[in-house]
Order: C-alpha cells, then sequence, then structure tokens
C-alpha cells in the first residue's frame, strides 16, 4: 500500500482522568490519528464531541496539530468522552463515562464522500446503537481496506458483534488476553492465532503481548516477532498498544516489511511508555 491511500480514522475522543488530576487527551482512535498527522499521513478523523470546554479543547488541540476538524461533530446534549483511570499492578485500569458524545457519532453528519481506501476502528465505539448503526453502514463499503483495533473493556462489548467487525477486517490488532476472551485459547499460542487468522480470513493477525513485545502471523501462514528493550524506564503504559498500532499502519500505508514494521512499531510504543499520557505535543517526539 502506498502513502498516497486515503486514511479514515473512527472512533473515540476523550480525556482520560488519572488519580493525580492530570486530564490527558486519549481514545484509541484519536491516539492512533494523532500519531499518524504527526507521521505524515494526514488521517481524516471521524468522531464527535459536546458542546464543552472538553470539547473544544480537543478542536483546538487538533488544529494546532494541523489535523483536519471537518468531520468532528458537535454534540449539545451529551458531554465530552472521560474515562477515569486507575493504576493496579502497573497496569491501567478504565472506567468509561457513559452517553458520551462520540456514542452518538451520526452517519448524516459523516463527510462520506471524503471515505476511501484505508479505514481504521476500533470495536469499543460500537458500544451503543447510534454510533454502532453509523459504522455499520460505513463498513458496507466494499472498496475500503479495513483495520480493525479490539479493545475489550467491559460490560461494553459482545462476542456476537466483535465477530461480526472482524469477518470485515483485512488486518486485526489486539492484546493475548483478548485473544483467549474471544474464544481462541489453548496452551498454544501459535496455534490459537492460527485458528483465529484462517477462521476470518485475514491478512495479517497482530498480537501485542506487553513486555513480551508482539507478534504477527501473516498471509502465508509464517510468524514474525518483536520483544521491546529490557528494564526500560515506565511513566505508565496508556496508549502504549495505540502507539503501536499508529507506526504498524504507517508501515502498512508505506509498503514496509513486516518484520521492519514490527521494530519500528515496537520501538514506538517503548517511547511512549516512558511519558504521561498516550500522546505527545512535541513534533521533535516523532522524528
Amino acid at each position: 500500500m502506498k502513502s498516497s491511500t486515503k486514511l479514515t480514522i473512527f472512533g473515540e475522543a476523550l480525556f482520560d482522568c488519572f488519580p493525580t488530576g492530570e486530564n490527558v487527551l486519549g481514545g484509541a482512535p484519536f491516539n492512533v490519528a494523532w500519531h499518524l498527522q504527526a507521521l505524515g499521513d494526514a488521517p481524516l478523523f471521524i468522531s464527535r464531541v459536546g458542546k464543552d470546554e472538553l470539547g473544544d479543547i480537543i478542536l483546538s488541540e487538533m488544529t494546532n496539530w494541523g489535523m483536519t476538524t471537518k468531520a468532528i461533530q458537535q454534540d449539545s446534549k451529551h458531554q465530552t468522552g472521560r474515562v477515569d483511570i486507575r493504576i493496579e499492578n502497573d497496569e491501567p485500569i478504565y472506567t468509561f463515562a457513559e452517553d458520551n458524545a462520540w456514542d452518538f457519532i451520526d452517519l448524516a453528519e459523516v463527510p462520506t464522500e471524503d471515505i476511501s481506501g484505508f479505514f481504521y476502528h476500533g470495536s469499543l465505539v460500537a458500544r451503543r446503537e447510534i454510533a454502532k448503526k453509523t459504522l455499520e453502514k460505513l463498513t458496507e463499503n466494499p472498496s475500503l481496506d479495513i483495520f480493525v483495533d479490539v479493545n475489550l473493556r467491559s460490560p461494553w462489548w459482545e462476542k456476537e458483534t466483535v465477530y461480526h467487525w472482524l469477518e470485515q477486517a483485512r488486518w486485526v490488532k489486539l492484546n493475548e488476553s483478548e485473544l483467549y476472551e474471544l474464544g481462541f485459547h489453548s496452551a498454544d499460542l501459535h496455534q490459537d492465532m492460527t485458528r483465529m487468522h484462517t477462521h476470518f480470513h485475514l491478512d495479517q493477525l497482530i498480537v501485542t503481548r506487553g513486555e513480551k513485545g508482539a507478534i504477527v502471523r501473516d498471509t502465508d501462514g509464517a510468524f514474525h516477532q518483536v520483544a521491546p528493550p529490557q528494564h526500560e524506564q515506565v511513566v505508565d503504559t496508556v496508549g502504549a498498544g495505540d502507539a503501536f498500532t499508529a507506526m504498524y499502519i504507517h508501515g502498512l500505508l508505506a509498503g514496509w516489511k513486516i518484520e521492519d514494521t514490527l521494530e519500528k512499531a515496537q520501538a514506538f510504543a517503548s517511547r511512549v511508555v516512558k511519558h504521561r499520557g498516550a500522546v505527545s505535543k512535541d513534533p521533535d517526539f516523532y522524528k
């Protein structure tokens, strides 16, 4: 795939609210879009924010970062998304507020004429009927190359719905525990990945494994692995997976080999865990 491919990111924009009182821009699709903008891929980000202070901040930050806001809807009835984060055993635990603006992404307000080529979405955005129906309609387009980022956040997912999204995908990324939660769970990771990969007829299945790195099964059934550097300093792991995903998508668009893409995606995720929150506002961070 070449980087001239149009790129659409669909999903939640919200604030990660830390126990320290810090509120940091977040939402997996927002994070992925932010990184891809910095990497020069100019994504169209489709989301919805409230007509409130947090919504204004999101629009302002996107504009300052050079992102287009033409696909960001504004909602006068529902507040901008937020998620409370607490850290347990060095892992983030997420509590999502209900009925946020991003639950109500409206098909009528989506610039559908601008959507073609590469289309990324997560599974979380479909937790409510309106955004789910919008996503269903958009992904009916057979010309789209769909990348699904699995985010299983209880109680906001159903196996049947997630399977529906996976059946449309060319590429799927999820973590090891999500692979198991979706029913691919034996004592052999390669076997589980093979079952999932062939079940959904994917081009590539990408499984992230935290401190163990990541593993990809390709179209030919070959496995590719990468491990992060040992003993690295970790501030928080929020958004590490999103950083990995963004660089992986960048590699797909640029036509990199899987090994190179994996290596760069892992290295980028390792940089992100060294600072607070999922994204950086420093352009030099991306050089």
